[in-house]
Parts: structure tokens; sequence; C-alpha cells
């Protein structure tokens, strides 16, 4: 019997797996894919080439460093020393909303009352106003309102004043927890160090075995049952965790396209900033209050965008450790993260949508460049470009996100929405011995590991209200 069986390796389960064995309990987790880390992983996707690229999600704002404490976590996460790079003009710091580090440090304790929570929102008007009002009462350039509000549109396909404030959501989980930064060896470094501070505490990790039912028996304890090395495996467990993407009903779709790059070069810029300095930080294309209101109306019609926003950033410029050990001076990485482009997009031909989108964020790069972007491509073994595109069908297919959601769902208030939740963790069920421990948790956006810690922390709870039979 174990205590705890974690479904899925990704970075928050492995931290609730080192969470409750550093408590003594038996715990197994169990990852499908041949790899830990789920959607926090670094790799190479090109033949001949061995750089560690963050494949799918590439910087951190919201990892605690409590939690880095806690497990004995190592992971050097370096500030960039440039915020933004948008048409001809640097910015070393973009205003925003004002969060206070409370409603953060909240983030690892039990659920309070949207009163409480929002006495840290200032005024309190971003739970209450859509993000676009805001913004025009704040700022009057286009340029600068749409580099601010692009935080509330990262995942998420919606306008600026949609009533629903799913955008104010989005822009509240990316500044809550302050500058992004790089994780030095790109992102499978941290995953790599909560799988170690696990396995440390005694925790067992397994992948390639793939779970295909969970049974919730009458008694006290649930059957886990996967597939390994293709024979059929069962364990029984008193807790299960659940670190994978629920079943969704496709309304609440992912809306990014993420391009990896290798470059043998940094292209010139026509503004004539140094390329070292625009590239540092996040490089904006298309990203004016006006440009996203009309790509999102193009992908609300169901065209993909004709002009589509989009954010870069260099990680080699602050982090060359994770280049390959010989590599030329002038090598680095490139990684653009493309906004308001639904799934629905790609339903009809992902390839050939897929391939039209990435020749006009390439066209789009080259607008602002002297130097052609292509011309700067890295080759890989086969003479192809090392550029790699991912649509939300394919993190649908690869990860297991539903409609390629990397928020497994529409995100939510990082506070109790009713009274019945208030002292809770966010993370409970229906199912007394379930609990969330993703994304798809409260308080699960972004990796953080804030949902591992508090899926860790509820199990802990029941575990001292009923011991073991025997303890």
């Amino acid at each position: 019997m174990h205590d705890a069986v974690i479904v899925g390796g990704g970075h928050n389960g492995l931290a609730a797996a080192a969470y409750l064995a550093r408590a003594g309990l038996r715990v197994l987790l169990l990852e499908r894919l041949g790899e830990l880390g789920g959607a926090a992983v670094s790799g190479s996707p090109f033949a001949g080439h061995q750089d560690r690229l963050s494949r799918f999600s590439y910087l951190v704002s919201l990892f605690p460093e409590r939690i880095a404490r806690d497990l004995g976590v190592h992971v050097e996460l370096r500030h960039r020393r440039v915020a933004a790079y948008a048409e001809g003009r640097l910015f070393q710091e973009i205003p925003g909303i004002g969060v206070d580090r409370k409603l953060f440090d909240s983030l690892l304790e039990p659920l309070v009352d949207q009163r409480t929570a929002t006495a840290a929102l200032g005024d309190g008007s971003l739970a209450e106003r859509p993000l676009g009002d805001l913004l025009r009462e704040r700022w009057d350039d286009p340029l600068l309102r749409g580099v601010v509000g692009t935080d509330g549109l990262i995942g998420t396909f919606a306008s600026l004043d949609e009533p629903s404030l799913r955008q104010n959501r989005c822009y509240l989980w990316h500044v809550i927890g302050g500058p992004w930064k790089v994780p030095v060896g790109g992102m499978g470094a941290l995953s790599r160090a909560l799988a170690g501070a696990a396995r440390g505490a005694g925790a067992e990790l397994r992948c390639g075995a793939e779970v295909v039912d969970v049974v919730h028996g009458p008694g006290e304890a649930s059957e886990v049952t996967w597939v390994e090395d293709g024979e059929q495996h069962t364990a029984s467990a008193r807790f299960v965790l659940e670190n994978r993407a629920p079943a969704g009903d496709g309304s609440a779709e992912g809306s990014q396209v993420k391009l990896n790059m290798l470059l043998d070069r940094l292209p010139r810029l026509r503004s004539g900033v140094a390329p070292e300095d625009a590239f540092a930080g996040t490089f904006r294309v298309n990203e004016s209050e006006t440009d996203l209101a009309a790509a999102y109306e193009d992908a609300a019609s169901g065209r993909l965008p004709e002009r589509p926003p989009a954010e870069l950033y260099c990680h080699s410029l602050t982090d060359r450790s994770i280049l390959e050990p010989g590599a030329p001076a002038a090598r680095h990485t490139l990684t653009l993260f493309g906004l308001h482009t639904p799934a629905r997009l790609f339903d009809a031909d992902n390839d050939a949508s897929r391939a039209a989108l990435t020749e006009r964020y390439l066209d789009a790069l080259d607008e602002h460049l002297a130097d052609p972007i292509r011309d700067c491509l890295a080759r890989d073994a086969d003479g192809h470009e090392c550029v790699e595109a991912k649509t939300p069908l394919d993190l649908e297919r690869e990860l297991r996100l539903p409609r390629g959601n990397i928020f497994h769902g529409d995100l939510h208030w990082p506070w109790a929405e009713s009274p019945e939740e208030v002292g809770t963790w966010g993370v409970e069920t229906d199912h007394s011995r379930v609990f969330r421990c993703g994304a798809a948790a409260r308080r699960g956006a972004g990796v953080s590991g804030v949902a591992g810690h508090n899926a860790a922390m509820a199990v802990l709870e029941q575990v001292r209200k009923r011991p073991a039979r025997g303890a």
C-alpha cells in the first residue's frame, strides 16, 4: 500500500512527491513520457545539435523561494538586464497595475476570501473592470498599453475588454510573482532539481508508465493501474494526486504558438539598437493596442492573424550554459511566443496552418531587422533551418493538454470564490482521497510548484486527521 500515487511527473508532481516523501510517506509517481518534467523540460529538437532549449515553458516568475528552501532545490534564476524592446524603444522596466507581494506569499497558504485577498490589489479594480479600461485610464500611449496588456493574453484568447475578465485573471498571474527570470541551464534544470529532491527523500519515480485506470473502492484505498514496457501494473494508494490535465469540453482552448530557433548570429536591427540589448529582454512584435485588437478580430473570425502579435527573447544572452560544448561565440537561441492563435485555427489543417503562421512570424520580425532572420538561422545535420514550431494541437498531442491549453482550462482568481472554499488549499475534488496537483488547481498557473506544494499540504492534513492503520 502506497500512501500516495501521483499521476504525472511534471514539476508540480515532483514538488508534491518531494514534500510527501520528506514527511515520511510512501510515494509513487507515474509519468507517461520517457522523461520527467512535463512542459518544464530542456532538449534539442535539431539534428546534430545538443543545445538545451526550453522547448515549452521558458521563463520563471512564480517559483517561490520558500519551496526551494523547503526542498533543498538549487536553481539559479537570473534577472534580464533589459525588460523589453518595442518599435525602436528599450524599456528598462515595464509599468503595471500594482500587486502587493503579500498576495504572492499567500499562494502557499490556505485560501482566503476575496475581500481579504483583493486588499493586495490596491483599489481592487483589477478584479472588477476589464483590463482594457484600466490601461486606457493609466496610459495614453497605445504601444505602452499593448506592451502592458499582453500579460493578460499569454495563452488566453480574449479581448482586453472582455466582460468575463479572463484577461484580468491571466494578467494577475503574469505579474503576481514579479519580474520574469531566466533559469540557468534551461527549464529542465528546475525539473531535474525537483526530481533529485523527490528521489533523495525516498519517492519512487517511474517514467514510461502510462496510467490507464483509477478506481476508488468503497474502502480506504484507490487502485491505480498503469502500463509500463507493455505490462500492466496496479498499486493501491490512500491518496491519488492528479498532475495531469483533466478532460475538458473544448471550450477553454489554448491560444499560443511557440517557435524555438537556433541562430548562427543575432540579426542587426534597423533602429540601430544593439541586438545584444534588444533581444536580452522581451522583443515585442505587433503588440501595440491596435495590433492586438486587429489580431483578435482576425482570430475570432476564424482567420490566422495577418499581423500576428509575438514576443521573443534570447536565453543565451543571459545564460550560455544551454549551448552545446564548443558552440561558436556568435551562436544563440531565440524563443518566440505568439498570441491570439486559438486551437480552432488549426483544426482544419494543423500542418498547413503551422507552416503559414511560422512564415508570418518570421516576416513580422524582419520588419524590424537589417539582417533577414532566415539568413541568421543555423542549419541542422540535414541542412534544414533550425526552427521548431508548436501549436495548441501539437501540445495536445505531445503533452495531453486538452486543446493545447497550457493552464489546463480557464485561469482562476487566487482566492476562494465561495464561502466553502475558504480555508481549503484549492486542490480538493469531489472525492476525499483525490487532489488536483497541477495547473487545474485554483493556484496552479505557471511553473511554480505551488499546486504541488498545496496538494501535499492537503494530503498531510488528511493524514493527521486519520493516520494509517497500525500507525
